[in-house]
């Protein structure tokens, strides 16, 4: 940027690069609403008010402008697109940057998965930011693709959108003083470092704060988000698709506590992104249930920038980035025009202008099942009692409920008629030929099998099923595409949808993503299943939440974080 120009904008001695004429700007430090052009030199906002001129003029036209959105806090490979489909599909609705923890690619992929990310993410309207993933793997209990050191991670953070640590979730580790969490905490001293602990309470959550966390995203209740708060944390107001707490913390935002808040999404499938919208939707749901709009984008903005030192970003003031929204509402908050660095990057929910394809070499990310399908073996020693794991409706926490199953030939199988599924976690990154083998009860399907490589943390192929031949039909669909997602009757492949990177995600458009999982929960309901079992399975092997999980280790107790028998013991 031309300094000395940008200065003489700012005095109002030379004309703006773009002058915007007849908004209402919004302005996130006072709460004020006040009508003011808005010249931009340089692609950052040199000055507001009136007398000013500009070599080109945008006409709000009596719209409000607002700053750009930010999502502090996400996944991006739960979209399962590229960062480029995910950018056409939020910066058209107002989102201009996010802060991204790239652990899922990272549990895959290692390095190769967080530099894939920043270069697919380079040069985009939106700015992407990263946190090094802090826990990968998650636990020793499952086998992930790679392990990250704080001597791995520290260099990272000479890349310019590299800022801090990701949520740190090893809670133990950190309270207990494990030196190998402690070496990432003091390796990102000085730098954001981004809490997840949910429930935390009393002592425990004095030392977690006390060692370095300094966000939550992970609240449930207004009563949690006000203690964590107390101990000095921001909180993250999170509405994703897996978890939806927006609301019922809402009555933690008062005229204190709302400084140290913000709104995330923690993560957005394709049809939430598509239907609902994304930080965009956040504040309209906020308002709808109370808020006031200008706190709301307060939240949304500025309360998303300062956890991160973003200081020239999330306000419509001199000397930030002309990262702006155009609404007609404030409560509808429908983006009518987008820029980016003062450039008009969407137009009525849509792109707009010129967007260029960041060159990113992929091939680190592919080819990432290592999967001897051959030599699989499904079965299951009868065994008497054996532990399922019970899915809670709703919830990700899951119940150990003790049952006995039917048996053929000294093996345990399914029983449709009380919705237990066997279920399968084979181990893809290393080649180990691993197998972790249990039942789950609640997936809510009669027949037929379905997999994915989609499976937090470790992203092993999970399969379930009600008999080894489509279990291992749906498991082989998998595999030879690359990863993804499957649904299997027998022999039949019913429905594929391959996510060749990483086995995580797309190189399709979100909208054919869109219609493949449209596909895969169609051909679920053909086996007398209902909704989406994907997401459910995704959360099947997570060793981190109670109670009872499977990994390609075996059956984790979570509360005794240890690798159980499946057969119950007297």
């Amino acid at each position: 940027m031309d300094r000395q120009r940008f200065l003489a904008v700012a005095r109002g001695e030379e004309p703006a690069d773009l002058l915007i004429t007849g908004g209402r700007v919004v302005e996130v430090f006072t709460g004020e609403i006040l009508e003011l052009d808005v010249a931009v030199a340089g692609g950052r906002i040199a000055g507001l008010g009136s007398g000013r001129e500009g070599m080109e003029t945008l006409d709000a036209g009596g719209a409000f402008v607002v700053p750009g959105l930010i999502d502090p806090h996400v996944h991006l490979e739960s979209s399962l697109v590229t960062p480029l489909e995910f950018a056409r599909a939020v910066v058209p609705r107002g989102t201009t940057a996010v802060v991204c923890d790239p652990h899922e690619l990272a549990n895959v992929a290692g390095l190769d998965g967080i530099r894939w990310l920043l270069e697919a993410s380079e040069g985009l309207p939106l700015t992407v930011y990263v946190n090094a993933p802090s826990c990968v793997p998650a636990t020793h209990l499952a086998t992930a693709g790679a392990e990250l050191s704080a001597g791995d991670l520290a260099p990272l953070l000479a890349h310019p959108r590299v800022l801090g640590l990701a949520e740190v979730m090893n809670v133990p580790g950190t309270v207990l003083g494990d030196p190998g969490v402690w070496a990432k905490l003091e390796a990102f001293r000085g730098r954001p470092v981004d809490g997840h602990a949910p429930g935390l309470a009393g002592p425990w959550l004095d030392a977690y704060v006390a060692s370095g966390p300094a966000t939550d995203h992970e609240c449930m209740t207004a009563g949690e988000a006000r203690e964590k708060l107390r101990r000095g944390m921001r909180v993250f107001l999170r509405q994703g698709t897996a978890a939806r707490n927006l609301v019922d913390l809402l009555p933690a935002v008062d005229a204190w506590t709302a400084p140290r808040c913000a709104f995330c999404t923690d993560d957005r499938h394709p049809h939430d992104l598509l239907d609902e919208g994304h930080m965009d939707h956040l504040v309209r749901l906020a308002v709808a249930s109370g808020l006031k709009p200008e706190l709301a984008i307060r939240l949304a903005s500025l309360g998303a920038a300062e956890p991160y030192g973003l200081t020239q970003r999330g306000a419509v003031a001199p000397g930030r980035r002309a990262d702006l929204v155009l609404t007609r509402s404030l409560e509808e908050l429908r983006a009518e025009v987008v820029l980016s660095a003062g450039r008009v990057v969407g137009r009525d929910g849509r792109p707009a202008g010129a967007w260029l394809e960041p060159e990113a070499d992929a091939s680190a990310v592919r080819g990432r099942m290592r999967v001897d399908l051959e030599s699989l073996d499904l079965g299951v020693p009868a065994a008497g009692e054996v532990r399922v794991i019970g899915i809670v409706p709703g919830q990700l926490l899951t119940e150990d409920r003790p049952a006995e199953l039917p048996e053929t030939s000294g093996r345990l199988l399914a029983d449709p008629s009380r919705d237990i599924a066997k279920l399968a976690v084979i181990e893809r990154h290393r080649g180990s030929g691993r197998v972790g083998l249990g039942f789950v009860q609640g997936l809510g399907f009669g027949s037929g099998a379905v997999a994915g490589t989609v499976a937090h943390d470790h992203h092993n192929l999970m399969v379930a099923g009600m008999d080894d031949r489509s279990m291992t039909t749906a498991a082989r669909a998998v595999a030879e595409a690359g990863g993804g997602l499957a649904v299997a009757a027998g022999g039949r492949v019913a429905a594929l949808l391959p996510l060749p990177i990483a086995g995580l995600i797309s190189d399709r458009p979100l909208e054919e993503v869109r219609n493949g999982l449209d596909a895969l929960t169609a051909a679920f309901h053909e086996l007398g299943g209902s909704g989406d079992p994907f997401m459910m399975l995704s959360f099947l092997g997570l060793e981190v939440i109670p109670a009872l999980k499977l990994t390609d280790r075996g059956l984790v107790d979570v509360e005794r974080f240890e690798v159980v028998p499946l057969r119950v013991t007297p």
